[in-house]
């Protein structure tokens, strides 16, 4: 039987409360549940669930990859707000008739995708 949809990504974190509230200032995500073991947090019909410690997850904060990518609709102005806060790793890159794209990080130091499409 084949998949109909990808459910969620999952991101290690330190703290899920913490870092639930710095997603939702930071990318606007909306937060649907928190607990020391995780936090999930939405945009639209897509999930992201945060990974504390006690959840028993075996990846550390701070991957290396992205996995998964926020679409946004400003990519330039996405940029400039996570890069005054300190946590762009590239320039934008990419072409404006096929994406747009910059590598950040999240408060844990994991890898961030942000796409403009």
């Amino acid at each position: 039987m084949p998949a109909h949809a990808i459910g969620t990504a999952f991101v290690p974190v330190t703290s899920p409360q913490i870092a639930a509230e710095w997603y939702r200032e930071v990318l606007g995500l909306d937060i649907a549940t928190v607990s020391e073991h995780s936090a999930v947090l939405f945009v639209g019909s897509q999930r992201l669930t945060l990974m504390g410690p006690a959840s028993g997850i075996s990846a550390q904060p701070g991957l290396t990859w992205a996995t998964c990518n926020f679409v946004v609709d400003d990519v330039d102005a996405t940029y400039a707000a996570l890069e005054e806060r300190g946590l762009v790793e590239t320039a934008i890159r990419g072409d404006r008739d096929i994406c747009r794209y910059f590598s950040a990080k999240d408060l844990d130091g994991n890898v961030l995708l942000v796409v403009d499409r």
